[in-house]
């Protein structure tokens, strides 16, 4: 059964005092395709907390593997922590399946525009250095980036 444990009941988890199974760092890690460096990150920018034991050690109540995978599932979707923490009432359920909140679908086209505004950014950064190349060594080819052979006008 792993290094899951039940320790007491919990009051302040919305168990109603039912017993919780409480996971180490590196089982929760396990659990959710994650690393205990990310969930430690995670927990940095309040959007998880840890249960410290006597040693220190690290104890999440099983319940925190929905909200990993939730948090991980908007990351892959681009969002960063700063706008995972807008979606902190709705970590715990089933976000992928759930209707999207206005919050959620304003902080998801701010993050877009960010974004798009970076892409731009750096296409026009790459077209001024082929510009520059190209007044320097002459026409790129399109399959490697290298200058092509000067062409002799015969």
């Amino acid at each position: 059964m792993g290094s899951g444990r039940i320790i007491g009941r919990a009051e302040a988890d919305g168990t109603g005092g039912a017993p919780v199974r409480w996971l180490r760092i590196g089982e929760l890690a396990r659990r959710t395709g994650s690393t205990p460096r990310a969930l430690r990150h995670y927990e940095q920018h309040g959007l998880i907390e840890a249960h410290r034991s006597a040693n220190g050690y690290r104890s999440y109540p099983e319940a925190t593997v929905t909200r990993v995978r939730n948090i991980r599932h908007l990351l892959v979707a681009g969002l960063t922590l700063d706008d995972v923490r807008a979606f902190l009432p709705c970590l715990d359920g089933d976000l992928t399946s759930a209707a999207p909140a206005p919050e959620g679908i304003r902080v998801g086209l701010a993050r877009l525009a960010v974004l798009d505004a970076r892409i731009a950014a750096q296409t026009a950064v790459r077209d001024r250095l082929a510009a520059a190349l190209r007044a320097a060594a002459g026409p790129l080819t399109e399959r490697d980036g290298r200058p092509s052979a000067p062409t002799t006008g015969r």
